[in-house]
């Protein structure tokens, strides 16, 4: 049974590795579903054992902030935002610092994947309104995003993970990776501008836009329970229940219940199957095998833990990776700093290519739709100093600050 459990575990992950079948119309969250139910079918698992391995407080946290960012979309927030980095913006270079920056913090504060949605059209019409090359700031939009992101809870959705599972204190986990994220939009900003020198030069000319659009009813409102929901997270209550208090809020509206809940489903469908396969490596034994083999390296400090899960985000991608190592953490001799090197080094790994995360090729993808084409081998010159710059600085922080 173990053999057979190995064989739909490697052809799930490949296939979630890839991000497509051959053949086959099928996408991440079909293919981690159609995986869990071959698992349970087999007897990999048992029904109840699928159920308990679903993470609940993942999926409410991660539907809440979704609902979250819907209401700031349909507010006008991210139009604002642009309008503002346009007003600011007087150089190139300082076109991509505001985009950075802009990128990396409401990355922190949201969802890293839906600041990309979001502000990803905005970026690519900004730059072709002023004659310039869309591309080193699309990547600069795509990897401060991941940067950013790594610095909270709420960043991305492995941090979600890491976040129900640890029991890290929201500030904590703030105090400990925000310094890094903001180190690393830095290291974001000088690597672009030395790859791509011909664009950083000269001023931007004046550029009349139009007011963006803004419903200030409900923009209003939605700040107003988004600073109440940092409020609670800073003040230690329960992450994803404030989460899920805050858009139980934001859904009293008399805008259409059809939009508000717009959610990404297909991710939270991807999350459900992912717990369930993680969940039959562990129950079959699997990954206490793969565990005990690794152990030198997992538990050879910071360094080897970061370069590991860096390693395997890349070959299985972020979330699964931060599934399969989940169970090892708590055995670590500092469970805290394992918990903080494997959000660290699972997110930035995620600049390494542009297959490396959602946020990647999200950005990629909207792009294309507008006729620019973010291409594989130009990421990859910014992603691999990016990477291996702000992973070393989280190996040195965090190696120098949890104790």
């Amino acid at each position: 049974m173990q053999i057979i459990t190995l064989i739909i575990v490697v052809i799930t992950y490949a296939a979630v590795a890839i991000g497509r079948i051959p053949r086959l119309r099928m996408n991440r969250a079909t293919i981690a579903l159609v995986g869990a139910a071959a698992l349970i079918a087999v007897g990999a698992l048992s029904q109840e054992q699928a159920f308990a391995a679903i993470d609940l407080g993942t999926l409410v946290l991660l539907g809440a902030m979704m609902v979250i960012n819907i209401n700031l979309s349909l507010s006008g927030f991210f139009g604002l935002v642009t309008a503002r980095v346009l007003k600011l913006a007087h150089t190139p270079r300082m076109l991509l610092a505001l985009i950075i920056i802009a990128s990396g913090i409401l990355s922190a504060i949201f969802l890293n994947d839906t600041i990309c949605v979001m502000v990803t059209p905005l970026v690519v019409d900004l730059t072709l309104r002023l004659k310039r090359n869309p591309i080193p700031y699309l990547i600069g939009l795509a990897t401060a995003a991941n940067v950013g992101s790594t610095a909270t809870i709420t960043g991305n959705p492995q941090n979600i993970i890491i976040g129900q599972a640890s029991k890290i204190p929201y500030g904590v986990f703030l105090l400990h990776l925000a310094p890094v994220a903001l180190l690393g939009m830095g290291v974001c900003w000088i690597v672009i501008v030395l790859m791509f020198r011909d664009e950083f030069h000269g001023t931007l000319p004046p550029l009349d836009a139009a007011p963006p659009r803004s419903y200030p009813p409900l923009l209003n409102r939605s700040l107003l329970v988004i600073v109440g929901l940092m409020i609670a997270f800073l003040a230690g209550f329960p992450v994803a229940s404030a989460a899920a208090v805050a858009a139980g809020l934001l859904m009293i509206s008399r805008v259409r219940a059809t939009k508000l809940l717009a959610i990404d489903w297909s991710l939270l469908a991807f999350f459900t199957g992912i717990f369930v396969v993680t969940g039959a490596i562990e129950v079959s034994g699997i990954s206490a095998s793969l565990f005990s083999a690794a152990a030198p390296i997992l538990n050879g400090g910071v360094a080897s833990f970061s370069v590991a899960t860096a390693a395997l985000s890349n070959v299985v991608s972020n979330v699964p990776a931060v599934l399969l190592l989940r169970p090892v953490v708590a055995s670590l001799p500092n469970p805290q700093l394992g918990w903080l090197t494997l959000a660290m080094a699972s997110t930035l790994a995620g600049n390494l290519t542009l297959l490396g995360s959602a946020a990647n090729l999200i950005v990629a993808e909207l792009a294309t739709k507008r006729d620019v084409d973010l291409d594989f081998m130009t990421y990859l010159r910014a992603g691999i100093p990016i990477t291996i710059l702000t992973i070393l600085i989280g190996i040195v922080w965090l190696g120098l600050t949890v104790h």
